[in-house]
């Protein structure tokens, strides 16, 4: 089974302040918020969730499907990523410059992102229908909200098992184009924040909106995960009764950028998944992998070998791994 990874490909800049936003904000004055932070670095890297998530695929030996809307300016990024063995024959390019993420970082890690979509807009030819016979697992990460609801819809009437990784287009999707998502979701991964977005958005409890799916992760940080699951136990679709497993982030040698390290962590889950391995062990592996990301600058700057994965794998969890 090949993983084909739709959502966002973008170019990013990544800045760090050094201070915190809370210092910076007056409560009292929100309505007229104006602040502008002297920035300590700034990084220019390639990005995007379904470009994040293929790198650090690859890195594990995995050969997903790229499947994004890209600017021709970058065709050089998309160039890189199929020397890594990346499949990027399915990529679109747009006339229109690709996407383009900036985001600030402050000492907390608490974070000020901003989007331009460009290329990423251009989705129409991003159909699902394309891959009707082939045995695929679809993730639909953010990207067009448009074309997002028509993938699910496809992986819907396919059934085609697929990944909800709505993420940062809660607020662009309406109520039922985000029941429509869950409805044709297997797997469902969020952050706590997200969470509470969705919850606010669809007016819907957390146990209602986890039961919509066969697994669910709520990552925490530096907190580690949940996996809700009705795979856990007796395979029992009571919501009363849905199983929940706590899993440890791994431990972090120096953090150095936060940002990518949900899709870094989306990567790892996923390689165990489509094999079928015991949940919590998929989210420790996403746990390694995002541990890797976060020790570097930028999305796709980490590196690391299988022998490196199973080393920290062991020494977090007193577990041996095999990746061979």
């Amino acid at each position: 089974m090949k993983i084909l990874l739709s959502g966002s490909f973008s170019q990013d800049q990544i800045m760090n302040f050094d201070g915190l936003f809370e210092e910076l904000i007056q409560p009292d004055k929100l309505h007229v918020l104006s602040i502008s932070p002297l920035v300590k670095s700034l990084r220019r890297t390639r990005g995007g969730i379904a470009a994040n998530i293929a790198y650090s695929l690859a890195l594990l030996g995995e050969r997903p499907i790229l499947y994004v809307s890209a600017g021709k300016d970058t065709k050089t990024y998309v160039e890189s990523l199929a020397k890594m063995g990346i499949d990027t024959s399915w990529v679109h390019y747009s006339e229109l410059p690709t996407a383009t993420f900036s985001v600030l970082t402050d000492k907390n890690d608490c974070q000020v992102g901003g989007f331009y979509p460009g290329a990423m807009s251009d989705a129409k030819n991003l159909r699902i229908d394309n891959f009707a016979n082939k045995d695929i697992f679809v993730v639909v990460s953010a990207h067009d909200p448009v074309q997002m609801i028509v993938q699910a819809k496809e992986c819907l009437k396919l059934k085609k098992r697929m990944l909800f990784d709505v993420g940062q287009q809660i607020t662009s999707l309406s109520n039922d184009d985000l029941l429509i998502g869950l409805k044709a979701a297997e797997l469902l991964i969020l952050n706590d924040y997200e969470m509470g977005s969705l919850v606010k958005k669809t007016e819907l409890t957390e146990k209602e909106i986890i039961n919509f799916v066969d697994t669910c992760v709520v990552t925490l940080g530096s907190k580690g995960c949940v996996v809700y699951s009705k795979k856990i136990g007796q395979n029992n679709k009571n919501i009363e009764n849905f199983s929940s497993q706590k899993v440890e982030e791994a431990k972090v040698k120096n953090t150095v950028d936060p940002t990518g390290a949900g899709d870094a962590f989306r990567a790892g889950f996923l390689y165990g998944y489509i094999r079928d391995w015991n949940l919590e062990k998929c989210a420790k592996l996403g746990s390694v992998v995002a541990a890797f990301a976060v020790e570097k600058h930028g999305t796709q700057e980490h590196k690391f070998t299988l022998v490196e994965i199973e080393k920290r794998y062991l020494e977090n969890y007193q577990e041996e791994l095999s990746l061979k």
